[in-house]
């Protein structure tokens, strides 16, 4: 093995080790395909011959993280409970692999959690240069846009069963917090023309604060779970609420507290009665942007901080009267102006959320209540960091999938997704199986041409050598029974 790694010549230990991981590659494949085979060989001696009936066998391969094992296993005639001629393989559904199908699921996991951190090329790249598999960019922007897709056709299943009062959410809490806000993307259409830039909506809901962390110093959500969409802002809604019932029972909790940034698709309409806060952040934003004079932004964040809601609209139509002037260049007026429009029409959440719920229920253990405003927080970690900046624009279908599986990730969900939805109709990768029909009398002693540098069955192994632990027991008698 060493003079056929090495090849008599002098290496550095970089191409060293690079030969000496793809030879290990190889050696997975060969064993995987061996223990692959051997027991489905084991289900097809001790199967109920007059339930299936051998029909001979497929030669398939899947893509896993050391590289395409390619195998054959028995196809079975049988029938359903219908009554209906069906072919199963025994090995898949024993193995679980009518799931995983082309693709295993360790290796959907590991493309799915390098493209939520890094652009489809360099995670095209990463995967080639740490795995035994070669994909391409294209390959991992395919199996994004399937998981982003099966990700809200689930969404869409569980907003149906609101619908038809089946959700299932029992948990009962005090309150319930709720923030949403947008992010603007740059877009592109079907021919990588810039477009116009659109809002991807994001929401948050949580039960309130770690009360541990807190007396810590830090900060932290419990609870938290997370929504993201190009939808428009009904399908979001109703997704958003399905989500909550899916937790909750929502005709149970005590209030629902809304932050948001005062946008027309903010407000929750399937919860007329939420206490609505506008947030702070956007509120301080919006006054540094339309006020330039120091003195009166001063003013007015003094009134908004002592919660003299009146006396500040009115100090702000009194400013903008005072700086009128026919120069068109002079905006001063109009800006103010649409600050008293911006805040006028939130006027029923400038209080904080704390003035306006009568009777605050107490929380639960472990939990403390403060002040809203952890949306833009969020929005970064969870989307801004991966889908804006280093020029980046996105199709309305790229950026819809992409935000699926960066909300699942950010919920501590995708790893569950990819399981739940790893089956051969979305991971196929352009491979198709290839359709070899043998007939148990005809099928060869052994098929392919095997490896050239490893013979599995014939060469020697270093692990016979080694100290038998029980661990390495099962190993050597999955690979050689």
């Amino acid at each position: 093995m060493s003079r056929n790694i090495v090849e008599d010549v002098e290496l550095s230990f970089k191409e060293l080790e690079q030969k000496v991981f793809r030879y290990v590659c190889m050696l997975g494949c060969e064993i995987t395909q061996k223990v692959l085979e051997d027991y489905d060989k084991k289900l097809h001696n001790e199967r109920d011959k007059k339930v299936y009936r051998d029909k001979g066998k497929r030669t398939t391969s899947i893509k896993t993280v050391y590289g395409d094992v390619t195998y054959s296993r028995y196809v079975y005639r049988t029938k359903t409970e219908a009554g209906e001629t069906a072919y199963v393989y025994l090995l898949d559904k024993a193995m679980h692999m009518e799931k995983i199908g082309l693709i295993s699921t360790n290796l959907a996991e590991r493309i799915a959690m390098t493209v939520t951190e890094t652009p489809y090329r360099e995670t095209s790249d990463f995967i080639c240069k740490t795995t035994g598999q070669t994909i391409s960019q294209m390959g991992v922007w395919d199996l994004t846009q399937k998981l982003g897709e099966r990700i809200s056709d689930e969404e869409e299943c569980s907003a149906r069963q609101m619908d038809t009062a089946e959700s299932k959410g029992e948990k009962v809490i005090p309150i319930l917090f709720e923030e949403m806000d947008g992010v603007w993307l740059s877009m592109q259409d079907s021919r990588h023309k810039k477009m116009k830039k659109q809002e991807m909506k994001v929401s948050t809901i949580y039960e309130g604060w770690d009360a541990e962390s807190e007396e810590q110093g830090r900060s932290s959500l419990v609870e938290k779970k997370m929504l993201a969409g190009m939808e428009d802002s009904k399908t979001f809604h109703r997704k958003r609420e399905a989500q909550i019932r899916e937790h909750y029972n929502a005709d149970e909790i005590g209030y629902r507290v809304l932050n948001g940034d005062g946008g027309s698709w903010i407000r929750d309409e399937y919860e007329p009665d939420t206490v609505f806060q506008l947030d702070r952040y956007h509120i301080q934003q919006e006054i540094l942007r339309k006020i330039k004079d120091k003195e009166v932004q001063k003013t007015i964040r003094e009134l908004f901080a002592q919660e003299k809601i009146e006396e500040m609209l009115e100090y702000i139509l009194i400013y903008a009267d005072s700086v009128e002037s026919d120069d068109p260049a002079d905006k001063r007026s109009k800006e103010a102006r649409e600050l008293y429009k911006y805040l006028n029409n939130n006027r029923s959440g400038l209080l904080p959320w704390q003035k306006q719920v009568k009777n605050i229920p107490a929380p639960k253990d472990g939990i403390v209540y403060k002040n809203m405003g952890v949306q833009e927080s969020q929005n970064c970690t969870a989307i801004t960091m991966r889908m804006k900046h280093r020029r980046m624009r996105w199709s309305v279908r790229g950026a819809n999938n992409m935000g699926k599986a960066l909300y699942r990730k950010e919920n501590k969900d995708l790893i569950g997704t990819i399981e739940r939805y790893t089956d051969g109709l979305i991971f196929a990768l352009q491979m198709q199986e290839i359709v070899e029909v043998l007939s148990a009398a005809k099928a060869p002693l052994k098929d392919g041409k095997g490896n050239s540098e490893v013979e599995v069955l014939r060469s020697h192994l270093p692990l016979l050598d080694a100290v038998q632990t029980a661990s390495r027991k099962a190993f050597m008698q999955a690979i050689m029974c």
